[in-house]
């Protein structure tokens, strides 16, 4: 029996003396202090590209088309010659209209002749007035029978011209709608057989709502009372291409139609942005992300930082006393990864940014201060 108790004694004096589990320490948590910011409000629209002028190449006298002098799709300058129409017929009423100048011509000189030999003899009365009267006549119809011969081959030379199709503008055209031997100028045949456009400054149409042009008129207003250089906050209008990557240079809002289509409830607006490296072509559908709004010191913080429960949304507040408090807050809108809040946060509020399933409310941590991205920073990458 004594023996027994020995033993029993000395187990519980080395589960004594064995190593105590240590205490859990307090937690160390990244959080950030709730700042509040003037808050572009960004949105996108779909429209469509169109080149600063895209300029039909018309067939203005009909015929075949005999030559094309261009490459398809390539670039062309002012004035090359790009389609000849065949000029035959066209050569022939030119020859037509020269000899109507040249019979009006020897009409004229007859006539001229006569009134130069009536008129002393109508001095003396050696002629009757009505052959004079006639002399008279006969000379003036002749002056204005060569003024229109002279008007008839003026149009005949204007209609042979155009058997020649030069480019209005420098700039790329496209797929001729005609080939060397085509019948052009009448219909069912192609009347416009192509189209140049000049693309160093692309213009973009997107449409918007009433609402939203509200928006941009009170969004300018605002601005105007603002001092703040576009190095200081987002280009107010972007084109973005279709992989997602934003042409590098800003556009402006140069026209706005004159009316809201009342069909539609829209407004139709026209940006144009310089294209010098002419990679942006006509037809593109694109996208337009422009600024509606300014939200002035707006409280934004991380959506990371934020909790979704059954439609409410809440935060975890650090306190003065390093303690968690749950409060639940009202969202506005998303812009880029940030939430707008409406309620619920103020300025130079700590709140948690990562590891929110690591606390809970009245948990004590020690809290590790982190910087996070503006929106005003980042809407400048």
């Amino acid at each position: 029996m004594r023996k027994t108790f020995s033993l029993l004694f000395a187990i519980a004096l080395l589960a004594s003396c064995g190593p105590k589990k240590p205490q859990m320490g307090i937690q160390s948590i990244p959080v950030i202090e709730v700042k509040t910011e003037d808050v572009p409000i960004v949105k996108e629209f779909v429209g469509q590209t169109y080149g600063l002028f895209d300029i039909a190449i018309r067939a203005r006298v009909d015929g075949y088309l005999e030559s094309i002098r261009f490459q398809e799709g390539g670039r062309v300058k002012k004035g090359q010659l790009l389609y000849t129409i065949d000029a035959a017929p066209f050569d022939a009423k030119v020859a037509e209209a020269m000899s109507r100048v040249a019979e009006a011509k020897t009409r004229l000189v007859q006539a001229e002749s006569d009134f130069q030999r009536y008129k002393p003899l109508a001095e003396t009365n050696a002629v009757s007035q009505s052959d004079y009267d006639a002399a008279v006549a006969n000379k003036g119809a002749a002056q204005a029978g060569l003024e229109a011969a002279m008007a008839s081959l003026e149009y005949a030379r204007i209609q042979q011209s155009y058997t020649k199709i030069h480019a209005p503008i420098s700039g790329i055209i496209g797929r001729s709608e005609a080939k060397e031997s085509d019948y052009v100028g009448m219909a069912p045949n192609p009347v416009v057989l192509n189209t140049v456009s000049r693309i160093d400054t692309i213009l973009v149409r997107f449409s918007l709502s009433e609402l939203q042009y509200l928006q941009i008129i009170q969004y300018e207003k605002s601005r105007a009372t603002v001092q703040a250089t576009r190095d200081e906050r987002k280009a107010d209008i972007e084109l973005i291409f279709a992989d997602g990557s934003v042409h590098p240079h800003p556009g402006k809002v140069d026209f706005l139609d004159r009316n809201i289509d009342p069909t539609t409830g829209t407004l139709m607006i026209q940006a144009s942005f310089p294209n010098p490296e002419k990679l942006v072509r006509p037809g593109q559908f694109a996208k337009i992300r422009a600024i509606l709004e300014l939200e002035n010191n707006a409280v934004v913080i991380p959506q990371k930082c934020v909790q979704e429960i059954q439609g409410k949304y809440n935060v975890f507040v650090v306190s003065t006393e390093n303690k968690i408090e749950f409060r639940e807050i009202e969202v506005g809108q998303t812009v880029d990864d940030m939430w707008l809040i409406q309620s619920g946060l103020n300025a130079g509020d700590k709140i948690v940014l990562e590891g929110l399933h690591r606390v809970r409310t009245g948990m004590t941590i020690q809290p590790e201060l982190t910087e996070f991205a503006s929106i005003r920073n980042s809407t400048h990458q």
